[in-house]
């Protein structure tokens, strides 16, 4: 019971300071209406509720799982084997992503159906699970993730040059989008029950991480090859009308509670599947074992559908009608300000940051902070979010310009930090976009490109999930430096005072 409060504390915290933004810009510059805001609110104590169970239930059933999963592969002899089991898991637990249903229908919505959203959830899907089944057969053969990441994104820059600003954008959104609440703690616990063999502890505790921000990038080469056989040059569309006004609250939630609950069930199925058979097969846990793991499983199922409904049934037209509101302002001045605010808040909300920030600290045996991975996630992501909204009020700055020096500088920053911050480095790029910034955050963005008149809302509504991906990878390398200059001094200074 202690830890469950525990998590509500947390989670409130983190909640609280949106709840408070929204409020403050409707008593000020940005009036909702009434239904609007009530959904809001309702909305926030469902997210507050669903992210403390579902917490909770990450603890108690899917790290267990995740964890014996990668344990039990690795034992396995043959290659063919954990390439073929790798291969399929990858795919379905990114094809049950909540996330990527998100964005894909957004993008589908958006592009009035140039994008269809189910060839959009296949192609990324193919590339998650080619792409995490080379990030666990890297931790196999022992190779630097330095190296993993050069030839990924040097591929995708390559890549690039024969893609659309539209599909470059949209890819590399869904880079972000499909490491979300489920696929995150699943991949988190498999890296770690697969580095776990490793005799080097300070091996494994490096290729613990990295096998998220590995695998979102085959979400980038997913879209954008599927791209190269669209024959729409140029994807075009127009953000949809929020109908939240006209409906009863009643209506707003109850009409989202049964698809939500379906495809919530969709989510955990791969990882139930994957746990009778290796149950049968080789975990062959005790009877309390069993229990405690389905416990753990219904818990956050729960929590993940009570989540999900509150973001959805609340969140997404609220964020779409302020960024309507403040981009039609007179100055451009409260929109910049409200989009750093927003990118500070949402991503303390994100349910996987707090699994990835509990297991840094876990695995590090306390040596790297959680709250101090937190404050450095925070300040990327509200830059993240500042620099898209700058994006879409100045017309010629591109979202290459970003991406290209970005992503560029954290490969390069990659070759100076220990491995262990590279890794943890690139997870937190994919786990800082999770329902919350795909949801409200994109909504907001999607908002402001709509009321801008030299705004394009494809090209440049979308574009911002890639930018929150980038920004903490760069965040997270600089804690790393910092942590390397700091534990330089002090094993000079221990040599020093032994002289």
């Amino acid at each position: 019971m202690g830890e469950l409060t525990e998590k509500f504390k947390e989670v409130l915290t983190s909640v609280l300071p949106i709840t408070f933004i929204v409020l403050i810009l409707h008593f000020t510059v940005s009036p909702l209406e009434s239904n609007m805001l009530y959904a809001f609110l309702i909305g926030s104590v469902l997210v507050i509720i669903g992210l403390t169970v579902f917490l909770f239930g990450i603890d108690q059933g899917l790290e267990p799982i995740g964890h014996g999963v990668g344990t039990a592969i690795t034992q396995m002899n043959s290659y063919a084997v954990i390439i073929t089991i790798s291969l399929v898991l990858g795919f379905f637990i990114s094809y049950a992503e909540p996330d990527l249903h998100i964005l894909a229908n957004q993008v589908d919505s958006v592009t009035s159906g140039q994008f269809n959203n189910t060839l959009m959830v296949i192609a990324v899907s193919v590339g998650i699970g080619v792409m995490m089944t080379l990030g666990l057969l890297r931790i196999l053969r022992n190779i630097r993730l330095k190296y993993v990441f050069m030839g990924a994104y040097g591929l995708i820059f390559i890549l690039s040059f024969f893609s659309s600003s539209d599909f470059l954008a949209i890819a590399f959104d869904a880079s972000g989008a499909t490491t979300g609440a489920i696929t995150v703690p699943f991949m988190l616990a498999l890296a770690a029950g697969f580095s776990a063999l490793k005799k080097d502890s300070k091996t494994s505790e490096a290729d613990s991480f990295g096998l998220v921000g590995i695998s979102s990038t085959g979400a980038i080469f997913g879209v954008l090859i599927t791209g190269l056989f669209i024959k729409d040059d140029k994807l075009t569309g127009s953000l949809p009308e929020a109908d939240i006004s006209v409906d009863t609250l009643l209506e707003a939630y109850g009409s989202k509670l049964v698809n939500i609950a379906w495809e919530s069930f969709l989510t955990l199925l791969p990882i139930i599947i994957a746990y009778i058979i290796f149950q049968v097969f080789f975990f062959k846990h005790k009877k309390n074992k069993v229990i405690d793991i389905i416990r753990g499983l219904i818990l956050t199922y729960a929590g993940l559908v009570v989540f999900l409904l509150g973001v959805n049934g609340g969140f997404m037209d609220v964020g779409s009608q302020l960024g309507i509101q403040l981009a039609s302002l007179d100055f451009d001045i409260p929109v910049l300000l409200v989009a750093l605010l927003l990118g500070l808040t949402t991503v303390l909300a994100e349910p996987a940051v707090h699994v990835l920030t509990n297991q840094v600290e876990e695995i590090t045996g306390g040596s790297v902070k959680r709250r101090l991975v937190l404050i450095f996630l925070s300040v990327a992501v509200g830059l993240s979010i500042f620099m898209s909204a700058l994006r879409i009020l100045i017309p010629s700055i591109q979202l290459w310009m970003y991406l290209l020096p970005g992503f560029g500088l954290a490969v390069i920053l990659a070759y100076f930090v220990p491995d262990l911050f590279v890794g943890i480095a690139f997870d937190a790029g994919g786990v800082a976009s999770g329902p919350m910034t795909a949801t409200f955050s994109l909504a907001f963005v999607q908002g402001i490109a709509a009321q801008v008149p030299t705004a394009d809302v494809v090209a440049d509504g979308f574009g911002m999930i890639a930018i929150v991906a980038m920004m903490p990878i760069i965040a997270i390398e600089l804690l790393g430096a910092l942590y390397q200059i700091k534990t330089r001094r002090t094993s000079d200074s221990t040599t020093f005072k032994k002289r």
